[in-house]
């Protein structure tokens, strides 16, 4: 049996409407202090990222990490990029690909943040809850093999921040590292209502 695709064209999107319904230029009144957990974070970022792999080597690579209220500033959404768009090929592997995004939102019953990632490219869909420790925010949550994950907003100055992730193969014992950003901020801005 030949199974066909069926293709409607597709209508044209007017990206101008949608960026202007969905970015929003500040957080809403409802979010109070929250807001400050991830309001330093909206612009533009560079960052070098390194992966900690299992046979002990590392890769580095250099991404774009964007960030902007959302949902009438309910929200904080972000473009995780890398490679940067300028370096960009068609021979990526999945693996190494990211062009992904995360949704973060406050939840006023818990007073934590719920946070979902997901890339498309490769399928990683991964759910945390993160909150203000100290100068830190740190996000909890599971990889899809049911291990612990923490991923770590860390060293965080008006123009730089470290962030790392870490797993825990035995239940919060000890904890290995995966991955390591460190970025810059950009100078140029992100488009804003």
């Amino acid at each position: 049996m030949n199974k066909q695709v069926v293709s409607a064209q597709q209508p044209k999107i007017n990206s101008n409407a949608f960026i202007e319904a969905l970015i929003f230029n500040q957080p809403s009144a409802e979010l109070g202090d929250a807001a400050s957990v991830y309001g330093w974070l909206v612009g533009s970022w560079q960052v070098e990222a390194t992966d900690y792999l299992p046979d002990h080597s590392r890769k580095t690579i250099r991404g774009e990490w964007h960030f902007a209220w959302v949902l009438e500033g309910r929200a904080i959404q972000d473009l995780w990029i890398a490679p940067r768009r300028s370096e960009r090929s068609s021979s990526l592997s999945h693996d190494q690909n990211r062009y992904g995004s995360t949704i973060r939102f406050y939840d006023q019953a818990d007073k934590s943040w719920k946070i979902n990632w997901f890339n498309p490219v490769n399928g990683n869909h991964t759910q945390l809850v993160g909150t203000k420790q100290g100068n830190d925010i740190v996000q909890n949550g599971k990889n899809a093999e049911g291990n612990l994950i923490r991923w770590v907003f860390t060293d965080i100055k008006p123009d730089t921040f470290r962030w790392y992730g870490e797993v825990s193969y035995d239940k919060g014992k000890t904890w290995q590292l995966e991955v390591e950003f460190l970025a810059q901020r950009q100078k140029t801005e992100i488009l804003s209502k």
